[in-house]
């Protein structure tokens, strides 16, 4: 019987062998033929492939040449930008226009374009084989305009070798990361960079056709009415002129830049726990937190992995870290950051909450207001505590030296409310050696001289 076993086995042995010797001769055979294609045939294919896509993406960008926009307040000299050889980055949080600033800087120059959002582009990429499509499609041109960028794979080394060659570059990229890793060492010194950021409540009042600065009488009441709009619903482009998509569209948008920019960029495993943090973040924006406080709360394995996500949630401008002033470093990086999101519509559409709570959308505008005046978080804006727990919410320092205090308090018609908030401001005053103090409020402008100082209460729409 156990003969006839290994007979069988044996058997099926053979017809085994015999069925890889046929695959075999078959791969073979097709090997052989693959290798009498000639290689001119293979490289006019790759030529056809990329000019395609080229001059698709020219008619992407004469589609987007022909839209209307909203000129953005910028204060850019756009003439002394482009005359200059150094490279034009415009960087910032996704959807909030910079492709459009660019292109607006380029109109009426001879420009060619890539953009790097573009799967078909990044797979069939030939650096080579790119600027010699380029200049079929876009003979002469004087500026090249490379849109996300950060989507290619050692782009910063590529975008090195063009500046080396002359080329007059603007580059957009959505992460913060690329100035302070990726461009730092290869690009140092190259650059000039434009940071944009949604809308500010001035340009919002400019694409509803009002000046902020010079409302008539009659302009008042949607004056406020736009006030309190831009306050609960932020400023991103999509949305200023169609309101009732304000929730649908930054609920996909947030969630977009969870998995798409810091999710897949970084090859996250846990999302569930990243995007837990991400909404406990958005929730709980403009209150001072810790790592180990989060890590505790939301069960997380370590406080090293809520530090890495943290700073996974700020490279693509979604979440800002305010750190409590301190003259020493060591100090002030034990102390809990507050946490502010770059929109108001974020936490409209994403935050966990159940009431309105106007004070803190009032300070996150106003954190977003002064990174539009280009204050940063590393070295000129921060928060501060005095040694008797007294909070003052901005401290704007220019060198050496604090500037000036802002404290924001929505409404400080009560008496209690007015006490706390201006001795806050003072005694901060005292420690810091600052006579600059400023209270914003929604709607109330007067003067306050308490304790030698003089404190302004201005609305925030005079801030």
């Amino acid at each position: 019987m156990s003969v006839r076993i290994v007979d069988f086995f044996v058997s099926i042995l053979s017809i085994l062998n015999a069925v890889l010797d046929k695959i075999v001769h078959f791969l073979s055979n097709t090997l052989a033929k693959l290798k009498k294609i000639p290689y001119f045939c293979t490289q006019n294919l790759n030529i056809e492939i990329m000019k395609t896509i080229v001059l698709n993406q020219r008619k992407e960008r004469d589609e987007l040449l022909s839209r209307p926009y909203l000129t953005r307040k910028s204060g850019l000299d756009i003439d002394m930008l482009l005359n200059s050889h150094l490279i034009k980055l415009i960087t910032g949080p996704r959807r909030v226009g910079k492709s459009t600033q660019a292109l607006l800087m380029l109109r009426d120059k001879n420009f060619a374009y890539l953009n790097f959002d573009n799967q078909p582009l990044l797979d069939a990429w030939d650096a080579n084989l790119v600027m010699r499509m380029l200049d079929d499609v876009y003979p002469g041109y004087e500026y090249l305009l490379l849109d996300e960028v950060q989507n290619l794979d050692a782009w910063d080394l590529w975008v090195s070798e063009l500046y080396r060659m002359g080329k007059n570059l603007v580059i957009t990229g959505s992460n913060a990361k690329m100035l302070s890793s990726e461009m730092a060492t290869v690009l140092t010194g190259k650059y000039l960079q434009i940071e944009m950021l949604p809308f500010s409540m001035e340009e919002f009042f400019d694409w509803n056709k009002l000046d902020l600065h010079g409302l008539k009488p009659e302009q008042q009441a949607e004056g406020r009415a736009l006030t309190d709009d831009y306050m609960r619903n932020g400023g991103y482009p999509e949305v200023v002129a169609s309101r009732p998509l304000v929730r649908s569209y930054l609920d996909t948008l947030f969630d977009s830049i969870v998995w798409k920019d810091v999710a897949k960029r970084h090859n996250v495993r846990n999302i569930t726990d990243l995007n837990n943090l991400a909404i406990y973040l958005v929730s709980n924006f403009c209150n001072p937190l810790s790592a180990n406080e989060l890590s505790e709360e939301l069960g997380f394995s370590s406080v090293s992995t809520v530090k890495r996500f943290m700073d996974y949630l700020h490279e693509p401008y979604l979440f800002y870290y305010l750190s409590r002033y301190n003259n020493k470093l060591k100090l002030m990086n034990k102390a809990p950051r507050k946490v502010y999101v770059v929109d108001n519509g974020f936490v409209a559409a994403k935050a966990f909450a159940v009431s309105e709570n106007l004070g803190r959308l009032l300070e996150n505008q106003v954190f977003i207001e002064l990174m539009h005046r280009g204050y940063d978080t590393e070295k000129t804006l921060f928060y501060y505590r005095s040694r008797n727990d007294k909070e003052v919410d901005f401290v704007l320092r220019k060198g050496a030296h604090v500037e000036r205090l802002v404290q924001v308090c929505y409404d400080m018609s009560s008496p209690k409310t007015e006490k706390r908030e201006v001795d806050s401001i003072v005694e901060c005053a005292g420690e810091l050696k600052c006579s600059n103090l400023t209270i914003v409020t929604r709607d109330e402008e007067r003067t306050i001289e308490k304790g030698g100082y003089t404190i302004a209460v201005v609305p925030v729409s005079k801030f």
